[in-house]
């Protein structure tokens, strides 16, 4: 399966050391889909993919994964695990950067209207005193 979106967040990686005594890590990622209701799907780099393929926060990519769920003491849990990072080219810069970019961006704001001031050109007065 492949999802195309742009990566907002990076969690992290996480190290440890399996029953059989392997050494395993993973990174995390959180990436927003584009689209009327865009969406957000968290996902997993696992293993020595975890060198080779980095994302940066910002860029747009298509992710090749596979989606997983498991039962665990009466819940169910799913894991989005990618297999191929690819970058998307050519694309304008897609609306979730641009917002991360203004949100870092310090904000002017105009000064506002007088709102007990009439506008231009309104000569008139419709007090009724």
């Amino acid at each position: 399966m492949d999802i195309e979106g742009t990566i907002i967040q990076y969690i992290g990686r996480q190290e440890g050391t399996s029953k059989a005594g392997n050494a395993w890590k993973k990174d995390e990622y959180v990436m927003e889909t584009p689209g009327t209701y865009p969406r957000k799907v968290k996902f997993t780099i696992f293993g020595d993919r975890c060198e080779t393929m980095k994302c940066e926060i910002g860029k747009a990519y298509v992710l090749s994964c596979d989606i997983e769920s498991r039962e665990f003491n009466g819940r169910w849990y799913t894991d989005v695990n990618v297999f191929a990072v690819r970058p998307v080219e050519g694309a304008a810069q897609p609306a979730v950067a641009q917002a991360v970019a203004q949100a870092a961006a310090p904000q002017q704001m105009a000064p506002a209207a007088d709102p007990f001031q009439a506008p231009a050109g309104d000569s008139s007065d419709d007090l009724p005193f």
